[in-house]
Order: structure tokens, then sequence, then C-alpha cells
């Protein structure tokens, strides 16, 4: 395996990562509060187009890491 095929393996892997809510925070630069707000319709701040959670078991949520960033990328344009 050369080096582009690792790398090509990698970003595939990546674009299927799932990020818990400690780690989106710091990827997206905003508060657990701010980030459930804008989940949430009834809220002010609420941003239809953020990445949905994804539900991983009775009491946990994580976030694909490639919706998190088509979403950052949609706020830099």
């Amino acid at each position: 395996m050369n080096l582009q095929d690792k790398g090509h393996y990698w970003d595939r892997e990546t674009r299927r990562r799932v990020v818990r809510i400690k780690e989106l925070t710091r990827i997206v630069g905003l508060s657990r509060s701010t980030i459930y707000n804008k989940l949430n319709p009834k809220s002010k701040g609420y941003d239809p187009e953020f990445p949905k959670p994804l539900r991983l078991g009775a009491s946990s949520v994580g976030w694909l890491l490639s919706s998190v960033d088509q979403w950052l990328i949609s706020r830099i344009n």
C-alpha cells in the first residue's frame, strides 16, 4: 500500500467518523448549550441547517464529522 492509498483510506474513514458533543464543541467553537439551541426549533438560536445528531444508544448521541464539515463550509460561504 503506498501513501496515496493510505491517504485515500484515511479520507474515507474520516467521512464516516462520529464525534461526540465534547469534540463537537471544539470543532465548531460553540458551547454545548448553543449547539442544543441550534437544534431546538423553539429556540431563538435555532438553525435548521445545523447537523442533526445520530442516536448511538439509549442516552448517547453523536454527529457525523462529514455533516459537521459541510455545515462549517456553508457558514464560510
